[in-house]
């Protein structure tokens, strides 16, 4: 096994009885031993300490138009520059980004090469500080830009340089935008909601046994959920994947209109990716016979990937 990077020091996390570190940043709570990593594949016990070996390692990057993220209702026709980084805690077979949901930062040196890029530069493996993507962000703002999107893989991982980023991101009186599975404890999820100001929130299905099967549990997304509603503008986003969690989209609907029947609901469609590519796509019929029924329960929803 490759040495975890000497990186920055992780928030969140506690020495376990001379047994390791006890991650503490989202609910798997992850024994992390001597040079090893937790299941998201970018926090590691390096020296006693849990670091935060992704911190500044930037996968990819572009200027997006808002609604790709997708935002339906926040700032639309604008633009956001997107930044992503390494790996996920969870554990979908169906995942969409997987080339960089399932890589370690440290298996892919950075390019050190100083100073920010433009957003068209390739930056995979690039090394940005948080200062760099501020001034990005404050540069693109002649090009539609409001801010910083993280997403692409599971940012909420990454959460220092995240939390450090949209510190300045703010300052510059710029927005942040968080695409997230929101699979985080609810401790260090309220302590980043005075800097965000949108996220729109994967929920994956709505069983227990769904969950499972993408390695988490369904509680801590339902409460992220609720818990982001209350602070930011918050949409919804489920992948719907024949014969899987179609059924979960009418109670799902039920519950958002619980909270704010105002709150958007994306259903986008299922296409063949990583260890799902045997299976066929969501038939389109599928999504607008489900829109309609979500319809019935929400405001605001959406049929993406048409």
């Amino acid at each position: 096994m490759s040495e975890p990077g000497k990186g920055h020091t992780a928030l969140y996390w506690n020495a376990d009885d001379g047994c390791g570190i006890r991650c503490g940043l989202c609910p798997h709570r992850c024994l992390v031993s001597e040079n090893s990593y937790g299941i998201c594949g970018v926090r590691s016990n390096y020296g006693g300490a849990l670091v935060a070996s992704s911190y500044g390692a930037v996968s990819s990057m572009a200027l997006d138009p808002i609604e790709k993220k997708p935002l339906y209702l926040f700032h639309p026709g604008k633009r956001i520059l997107s930044i992503g980084g390494f790996g996920c805690n969870l554990r979908c077979r169906f995942c969409q980004n997987h080339e960089i949901s399932t890589a370690r930062c440290d298996a892919a040196p950075c390019d050190t090469a100083p100073g920010p890029q433009t957003p068209q530069t390739p930056l995979s493996h690039r090394a940005m500080t948080p200062q760099d993507v501020a001034a990005l962000a404050v540069r693109s703002v002649p090009d539609g830009n409001i801010g910083v999107a993280y997403t692409y893989n599971e940012p909420l991982i990454g959460y220092e340089f995240l939390y450090d980023c949209a510190a300045l991101v703010r300052k510059a009186g710029l927005r942040n935008v968080v695409v997230t599975n929101g699979y985080i404890n609810k401790e260090p999820l309220e302590a980043l909601l005075p800097l965000i100001d949108a996220m729109n929130i994967d929920l994956k299905g709505f069983t227990e046994s769904f969950y499972q099967n993408a390695g988490g549990t369904l509680g801590p997304v339902r409460e992220a959920i609720e818990l982001a509603a209350g602070h930011c503008h918050v949409e919804v986003t489920t992948l719907v994947i024949p014969g899987e969690n179609e059924e979960d989209i009418e109670q799902i609907a039920k519950w958002l209109s619980s909270l704010d029947p105002g709150i958007p609901l994306h259903l986008s469609r299922f296409f063949p990716r990583y260890k799902y590519r045997d299976r066929a796509p969501t038939p389109r019929e599928t999504i607008i016979r489900l829109s309609e029924i979500a319809k019935m329960h929400l405001k605001n929803v959406f049929a993406g990937n048409m």
